[in-house]
């Protein structure tokens, strides 16, 4: 038998072996197994997948945006949050078991910003934040300002100082103290005059030469303007915001001008508390002995922020 005989007879044997195995009803079975199997394992998979999405329907929030309100005038927008469905089923993917300590979440952002809406006053951060911010005035004082420094330092709280630009001029290491400390500094006016009874031109004025003074003493160029004894109109606010600035409020006051009896102020506080709260205060007697009671009762319910911080529309946990 010649080489290419024997060539020709090992291609038909070959041939033959492989047509009688593809045949062969337990070769089809064998397949027919291997096919089975991954599908199998994709159901699974996709069961883990049909539950993590269920589960957003327990955890997703829509975000609010921001708006004027009738009573509250221009309040912040609020992120909403969600489940990362992908995210989340890589994480379980492994055992296939949905676990909701293992859910990812990510927050979403409102259609609608402060920046967008017309200037107006702000009272509150958003009512679903959980948050509660200190607003310091600060245009006297100086004998309580360390020892409110010392209270609010040994609590890891951070306020906004609202400081008068006459104020800063005269006490600038103190000024400067206030800002190493990591707190907040906002703008009071210049000289403490009734804002609402001031032009366009010196309302801007009065806040641009404080902001100058504050900038120039601590670095820090404010973006909040807290008129002095909350006394202000439209062209006050217009003013602020002709310089990047908003003008704030407050919805819960100490009235710690009145040299109240500490427990009588820290109850006037804590009773009127509220998610968005913002609390005014200044460096006085009364505070100054209130403000670790009135900062450990906050806490208990809400996160004590710096106000820049409460408007933002990041979500918060107590």
């Amino acid at each position: 038998m010649n080489k290419k005989m024997s060539q020709f007879l090992a291609i038909c044997t070959i041939g033959g072996l492989s047509w009688v195995l593809v045949q062969n009803p337990w070769t089809d079975s064998y397949l027919a197994g291997i096919k089975r199997e991954p599908a199998k394992l994709v159901s699974v998979n996709d069961r883990l997948y049909e539950e993590i999405q269920q589960a957003s329907e327990k955890y997703n929030e829509k975000p609010a945006d921001a708006v004027i309100d009738r009573v509250w005038k221009k309040t912040p927008g609020y992120n909403g949050i969600e489940i990362d469905v992908n995210k989340s089923y890589k994480r379980m993917k492994a055992k296939g078991i949905f676990n909701e300590k293992l859910l990812i979440f990510k927050e979403t952002s409102p259609a609608v910003h402060l920046k967008d809406l017309p200037p107006s006053p702000i009272y509150r951060a958003n009512p679903k934040k959980p948050s509660v911010s200190f607003i310091i005035n600060v245009a006297w004082g100086n004998e309580y300002i360390g020892s409110m420094l010392d209270t609010l330092k040994k609590h890891h709280i951070k306020a906004t100082f609202v400081l008068e630009g006459r104020w800063v001029k005269n006490n600038p290491e103190m000024a400067k103290t206030i800002a190493k400390e990591g707190h907040e500094l906002g703008n009071h006016s210049y000289t403490h005059p009734d804002m609402k009874n001031l032009s366009m031109q010196a309302s801007v004025k009065e806040i641009e030469e404080t902001n100058k003074v504050i900038q120039e003493v601590t670095g820090v160029k404010p973006a909040l303007f807290g008129p002095p004894s909350g006394s202000f109109n439209d062209t006050t606010v217009k003013a602020a915001a002709s310089l990047g600035m908003e003008t704030i409020l407050w919805t819960v006051d100490t009235v710690d001008w009145r040299k109240p009896a500490p427990e009588e102020l820290i109850n006037r506080v804590v009773t009127k508390l509220h998610n968005g709260a913002l609390v005014l205060m200044h460096p006085t007697d009364p505070t100054s002995k209130s403000l670790e009671t009135l900062i450990t009762s906050t806490e208990k319910n809400y996160k004590i922020m710096p106000v820049g911080e409460a408007l933002s529309e990041s979500r918060s946990k107590r």
